[in-house]
C-alpha cells in the first residue's frame, strides 16, 4: 500500500488537517487517487477542480500518480459553485457590521 496525506484545500478554515489515505500500489492510477480521496474526505468527485501535490504540483495523470512516494501531502481543490454551500463565500449583505445606506454613498 501507499499512503497518501490528503486535505481539501480551503484557506478559510482554522484548522485543516490532513488524513491519511491507502493505495493498493496494483492501482496507482489518477482515477483510483480521485475516488479513494473523495470517499475519504466526503466529497463528489464532479467537484474536484484538480488535485495538487504539495507545495505547487499539480497531478494530471497516472504516471504522475505512480510517482507519489509515501507520507506526500496532496490537496484537492474543489469548483466553486452556489451548489457547493460548504465553500460558499458570503456576499457583503451577509456579513456582520454591513451597513447598506453606507455603501451607497456617492462623493
Amino acid at each position: 500500500e501507499l499512503v497518501l496525506k490528503v486535505r481539501i484545500q480551503n484557506p478559510n478554515l482554522r484548522e485543516n488537517d490532513f488524513i491519511e489515505i491507502e493505495l493498493d500500489r496494483q492501482e496507482l492510477t489518477y482515477k483510483e487517487l480521485l475516488r479513494v480521496s473523495c470517499h475519504e474526505l466526503g466529497v463528489k468527485p464532479e467537484h474536484v477542480h484538480k488535485i495538487r501535490k504539495l507545495p505547487n504540483t499539480v497531478l494530471r495523470k497516472d504516471k504522475d500518480v505512480a510517482r507519489l512516494q509515501d507520507f506526500q501531502e496532496l490537496e484537492l481543490v474543489l469548483t466553486v459553485s452556489d451548489k457547493n454551500l460548504l465553500f460558499r463565500v458570503p456576499v457583503l449583505s451577509e456579513r456582520n457590521g454591513y451597513n447598506k445606506k453606507a455603501s451607497e454613498l456617492t462623493y
